[in-house]
């Protein structure tokens, strides 16, 4: 269907960044690395999508001709990236070749018919709405825990619990777990718990800003999450979230508290030599000492030793360094506290406010 309309450079390249994290470069259906272009009296609305995540946003044009097309996606960012000037004009005729004047440049691309792209989902379901910037603090505060372990598919993304006007996130792969909490109005009959999967929760990362609301349509199987002239659409992973309250300990006997950046910066000095196979390193609590020690037999040792509050028991532990250094970088707080109570017994990470990380211990040789 032939279409035409000028854009600005700014306007169409944002609208493509948006959109185009989610084109496959090995996709077996040509479809799926296009771009479906809409053109109408209110602007362009651009689409992608892999089957299991659909992304759309709506861009601002000078539309003379309506009508839609399919087109390489990251060829036509490639290309428009390069261009120096800043207006744009678009013309596709009806055998779905775009002729793209900028400037002195002249490209001229085949597209493939607007029929050929799947359907963007309808999802009829709970609404709920939240601050964009609580919902990127808590995917940010927790996705790092989900694994990547394929076999463990339920563990493949972040569970959310929209129950009694509170959201609860939390991720976990087995080994640590990360859970953050807020207080939200959850309107009657709206309760939801779902299993977000890690793709979309990488994208919306990436998408969400600091002002403004998200609206979540929660249907059967599938989500839609619509925030600033953007609407994403994924399938939600099926399956029975394991209950993760019950690894959470009860009590610690000891409660350090520690300033983040040091010790994230100790840690990633000391992992440095942590040994591939074992990838673990030890951490001394002693009399306001803590002495964190990686040993690689076929490399060598690496100690650092820091001056902490500390009065309790002795106790020496071993954990993943990067499991340990995963929350410190995600968080903001100045000051984080660390609850242990034995060798063997789970550590957790802990700031002042509602958020948590447990992570097992490792065997000490």
């Amino acid at each position: 269907m032939a279409i035409k309309f000028r854009v600005t450079k700014e306007k169409i390249l944002d609208g493509l960044q948006r959109v185009q994290n989610v084109v496959s470069t090995r996709t077996t259906l040509p479809i799926l690395s296009n771009v479906l272009i809409q053109a109408g009296n209110s602007g362009l609305s651009l689409t992608t999508t892999d089957l299991d995540v659909a992304v759309r946003c709506s861009v601002e044009a000078e539309v003379t001709k309506a009508g839609g097309t399919t087109l390489p996606a990251r060829r036509v960012f490639a290309i428009l990236r390069e261009v120096a000037a800043a207006d744009i004009e678009v013309e596709v005729d009806d055998k779905n070749t775009a002729s793209i004047r900028a400037g002195s440049s002249f490209y001229k691309i085949m597209g493939l018919p607007e029929e050929e792209f799947p359907r963007f989902p309808q999802v009829e379901g709970k609404s709920l709405k939240i601050e964009q910037i609580a919902l990127r603090d808590m995917l940010q505060k927790t996705a790092f825990a989900a694994s990547t372990d394929e076999t463990r598919y339920v563990l493949n993304g972040v569970f959310m619990s929209f129950k009694a006007d509170k959201l609860t996130v939390v991720a976990t792969d087995g080994r640590r777990l990360a859970l953050v909490e807020r207080e939200m109005e959850v309107p009657k009959g709206a309760e939801a718990e779902l299993i977000l999967p890690t793709k979309i929760v990488t994208e919306l990362l990436r998408l969400l800003s600091d002002k403004g609301d998200v609206t979540l349509s929660v249907g059967e199987n599938q989500i839609i999450i619509s925030f600033d002239g953007t609407t994403l659409c994924s399938k939600l992973i099926e399956g029975t979230y394991p209950n993760f309250r019950q690894v959470i300990p009860t009590e610690a006997k000891e409660r350090i508290s520690m300033e983040r950046e040091v010790l994230l910066s100790a840690l990633h000095r000391a992992s440095i030599l942590a040994s591939e196979k074992q990838q673990s390193i030890k951490l001394n609590f002693a009399k306001n000492t803590l002495t964190i020690t990686a040993t690689s037999p076929e490399v060598g040792e690496a100690k650092e030793t820091m001056a902490i509050n500390y009065k309790g028991k002795e106790i020496n532990i071993g954990f993943n360094p990067q499991y340990m250094m995963d929350p410190l970088r995600n968080l903001d707080a100045d000051e984080v506290f660390i609850e242990l109570t034995d060798e063997l017994s789970p550590g957790v990470i802990k700031v002042n406010e509602p958020f948590l990380y447990v992570i097992m211990p490792m065997r000490l040789n």
